[in-house]
Formats: structure tokens, C-alpha cells, sequence
């Protein structure tokens, strides 16, 4: 089998648009992706989303002095740098509570998108043109469990034809790009000549001055990588089927100095929970701040992700996280450490006892 002249063996890098067909309902695929398509109207209405249950104001109660210094202990045990002294032996003097609330919505989304793909004809089923194409929304999926996220790929019925490899021009092979094409090289020890020390005839080459390209073995070509050798190639549209959790949290301002991003790492005492379809904005709920927030994400969600996906699930949460500011005196000074969520995190930032460790 011949390959392709050599002066074209990089070859085309993608597909010609000429080699898809115009397939009714998706004359917008191209080849690497068009996009993620809107979900068509709903056939039925929509469940309204409802107010979910009242819930009492729940307080989270002080941490003890032991827990504290336990929590402080832990924390300087695992530091390699950091003596144990402060955290057993320093004199605590006070302890702040400043328990703060963490809204989080999460909204789980199916986007479908679709593109032109190909793979090695091996004597596949060719179905294209017996009958249109179910839409990309019509196809059946296996929905995973909410709030799980998941892929699925799906090769569209009614969409599959065979076509000659556009990359070796249905050779099935491809020049070589170590020799060019012309299977064999300069040798590498003669440097072409055919002679090593004056009229010893080089026996790398046997004299001739080029050796056979080890990459094709003489041949001057290679299998084609695209078809694997097969010369066809077997076109369909494929179908990406993604599920998504799209999360969003709101914690509330609180005074106590702790980096709001240190509560990323903690859970808290769960105080609401609502799952539906499509939830509503908490209502009556102590804290303000809390309610505002639950209103514009409820309203920023439903908006962004019905646009391109399609919303199979909403759940919001409150939670209750137990933050205590903890002061103590250490050699005559004053410091500070907080604890933080339901594992008793601590943070600090001016640990007194600590000393430069060196890797050798």
C-alpha cells in the first residue's frame, strides 16, 4: 500500500466540513464542539416551588476552657516547627463567641452538547439517512443521583456513514516523518560517505552511506494514526451529556478577625435544609443578611442556569458555625487563637514559641 505523496504527509490537522453531512436538528455541529444546546420548553408546567418548614433560632453553646486548649494543643502537636509549651502551659484569660450563619445554595443542572466525531471503520453499523435523528433533548440518558456530577457519551442513532480517511487520504498509511518518506537515512556513522578510516568500507552501512529508517523499517511509510491503517473512517455526531452541582455559599460578616475563607474547611450545626425542583427564598429566618442573600442567589440561579442547561434539582442549607476567639497569656504577653466549625479548627497568626526548621 502507497502512501500519500511525501511534500503532503503532515496532512490535514482537522476534518473538512465537507465530510459531515447536514443532519436535520443539528446543522449546527461542527467537529470539536458547537456549544452547549438550551433545553427545549418544558411539555408539562413546572411545579411551583414551594416555602420550605419553619425552623427555630438555634444557638451553638460556648466550647469549654479544656476543649479550647485541647483544640490548641492538637494543632501545635502537628506544626514540626512549633513548641507545645504555649498551647499546654499559657493561661487563658477570655473566650468570645462569635457564631456566624452559612447560606449555600446548590443547583443541579444536565447540559447537552454535541460534535462530529470519527473513529477507525472496523465494520460498524451504518445507520445514516434511514430515518431523521431523535433531537439532542430526545435522547435517553441515565440521570445519576442528585448532586452527584457525572458525564455521559452518547453516539446519536441515525447519524453514523463511512468515509475515506481525510488525514492519509484513504491510504491507511502516512509517509514517514523520520526519513521523509524515503526509507532510509544517512548513516549516522559514515556520515554517507561509505568509509570510516580511509578506504575502510563502513560496516554500519555495509558501504552504501544511508541505513534503513528504523521508524518505518525501510518501508518510507507509517500506519496511519487516524484510521489506523483501516482507510475509512466511521463519522456520527456525538452527544455529551453533562450533570452538574452548581454551588454557591453566603457567609455572614462576623467581627471576630477569623478569615472568612478559613470556614470553607469546616462543617457547622445544620439548621435548614429544603430540597425541590425549584426552591423558594428562605423566609423568616432570624439573621437578615441571611434572607437577602437567599433571595438573590434563588433569583440568580434559576435565571443562569435554566439559560443553556437544564435544572433537575435545588437545595438550600443553613448552617450554624461555632467560631470562639481565644485570649492567653504566655511569658508575661498577650495572644490569641481562634476555634473554629463542628472538628475545632485553630488558626493563629502569632504563635510565640516557634523555631526555624531546616531540611538537610
Amino acid at each position: 500500500m502507497f502512501a500519500p505523496p511525501a511534500s503532503d504527509w503532515q496532512g490535514p490537522s482537522a476534518p473538512p466540513a465537507s465530510m459531515f453531512d447536514s443532519v436535520p436538528g443539528y446543522e449546527g455541529t461542527v467537529s470539536g464542539g458547537g456549544g452547549f444546546l438550551p433545553p427545549p420548553m418544558p411539555s408539562y408546567p413546572v411545579p411551583a416551588p414551594e416555602p420550605g418548614p419553619s425552623q427555630p433560632h438555634w444557638n451553638i453553646p460556648s466550647i469549654t476552657e479544656d476543649t479550647a486548649r485541647d483544640a490548641f494543643t492538637l494543632f501545635a502537636s502537628s506544626k514540626c516547627c512549633y513548641s507545645s509549651a504555649p498551647a499546654k502551659d499559657g493561661v487563658i484569660t477570655n473566650m468570645e463567641a462569635f457564631n456566624t450563619y452559612r447560606y449555600r445554595l446548590e443547583t443541579f443542572t444536565e447540559s447537552r452538547s454535541t460534535e462530529w466525531s470519527h473513529e477507525p471503520y472496523n465494520g460498524q453499523p451504518v445507520d445514516a439517512y434511514p430515518q431523521p435523528p431523535p433531537g439532542p433533548w430526545d435522547i435517553p440518558a441515565q440521570v445519576p443521583s442528585f448532586f452527584q456530577d457525572s458525564k455521559q457519551v452518547i453516539k446519536v442513532p441515525y447519524t453514523s456513514s463511512v468515509k475515506n480517511c481525510h488525514v492519509c487520504v484513504g491510504m491507511g498509511r502516512r509517509p514517514c516523518k523520520d526519513c521523509a518518506g524515503a526509507g532510509n537515512k544517512v548513516c549516522w556513522v559514515c556520515n554517507g560517505s561509505g568509509f570510516r578510516h580511509g578506504d575502510d568500507r563502513c560496516h554500519h552501512c555495509s558501504g552504501r552511506g544511508r541505513e534503513n529508517c528504523s521508524k518505518c523499517h525501510g518501508q518510507g511509510s507509517t500506519e496511519c494514526n487516524t484510521c489506523k491503517g483501516k482507510q475509512q473512517l466511521l463519522i456520527y455526531i456525538k452527544l455529551t451529556v453533562k450533570w452538574t452541582t452548581n454551588q454557591d455559599n453566603y457567609v455572614v460578616e462576623q467581627s471576630s478577625g477569623l478569615q472568612v475563607a478559613n470556614l470553607s474547611k469546616v462543617s457547622g450545626k445544620e439548621l435548614f435544609r429544603d430540597s425541590q425542583y425549584m426552591v423558594y427564598p428562605v423566609m423568616g429566618f432570624p439573621d437578615h443578611a441571611v434572607v437577602r442573600a437567599a433571595e438573590r442567589l434563588v433569583s440568580e440561579h434559576q435565571l443562569k442556569y435554566s439559560q443553556a442547561s437544564r435544572i433537575l434539582q435545588q437545595r438550600q442549607t443553613i448552617e450554624l458555625i461555632p467560631i470562639t476567639r481565644v485570649g492567653y497569656m504566655w511569658k508575661g504577653n498577650t495572644h490569641i487563637y481562634f476555634v473554629y466549625g463542628n472538628e475545632f479548627q485553630v488558626s493563629t497568626d502569632d504563635y510565640p514559641a516557634t523555631c526555624c526548621c531546616t531540611v538537610m
